[in-house]
């Protein structure tokens, strides 16, 4: 089990990533999309929309940063364990009530608002529920273990995923780890590994090249002048 959770599972998830973003690109290019609902209600979306995308963008940088950086990073930079779980406490808690406060907003929206309703999915539902459980399993599990320096998943977890770049999975780093942190780890390979068949494909399509773009020059009209408008060559008349 410990083999296929942690050596199997992830390059499955990886796979299934792949295979269906090229198949939805190929096969699917005018359902890539976050087939907005924004035309039936725009009000509560303003609202629960921002605040969801920027929890859950808080939430994918702390797992970036507490997967992929060393620990002796940070201690290099004078960030202790204690400083780290501190701020991995209260930013992550804060980071997952954001999203989920965002996701239950965009659920009441749905759930009340009959032309939404109608334009809901049973893939749009698997995807809350599989939001809601991957972001809540991952609170509850800080939150248990969070005196003292808490839970040191970066000597566990960390090296683990870490170890899957080199296609030599440390799985052994796993067995020992809390059951909390576990099934939250195979909650969000699930989730990776839906990406590409639901609405959340749309963060492969991130307006990127707006960054490198060329300027826009923007020109002001002629200021106006008084008296009679003066003519213009392309509406002269020509002869008598």
């Amino acid at each position: 089990m410990t083999t296929l959770l942690w050596g199997a599972l992830p390059y499955t998830a990886f796979a299934l990533l792949v295979a269906g973003l090229v198949r939805r690109h190929r096969y699917d290019k005018y359902g890539w999309t976050t087939r907005s609902s924004q035309v039936y209600e725009s009000r509560l979306l303003n609202i629960a929309s921002p605040v969801f995308h920027y929890g859950i963008l808080f939430v994918l940088a702390g797992h970036l940063v507490g997967l992929f950086v060393p620990s002796s990073w940070t201690a290099a930079v004078g960030v202790d364990e204690h400083a780290y779980h501190l701020f991995s406490l209260y930013g992550g808690t804060a980071a997952g009530a954001l999203t989920v406060a965002g996701i239950l907003l965009l659920v009441y929206r749905r759930r009340t608002g009959a032309p939404v309703f109608r334009a809901t999915a049973a893939n749009d539902k698997a995807m809350y529920v599989l939001l809601v459980g991957a972001v809540v399993l991952g609170m509850v599990a800080k939150l248990s273990r969070s005196a003292g320096d808490g839970y040191d998943y970066r000597r566990t977890i960390g090296p683990w995923a870490r170890s899957l770049f080199t296609l030599r999975p440390r799985t052994e780093l796993m067995a020992g780890v809390p059951v909390l942190y576990q099934v939250h780890a195979v909650v969000g390979m699930v989730l990776i590994a839906f990406v590409p068949y639901s609405r959340l494909v749309h963060m492969f399509s991130a307006p990127v090249q707006y960054l490198f773009r060329p300027y826009v020059v923007y020109r002001t009209r002629e200021p106006r002048q008084l008296g009679p408008r003066p003519e213009r060559r392309g509406w002269e008349r020509q002869g008598g």
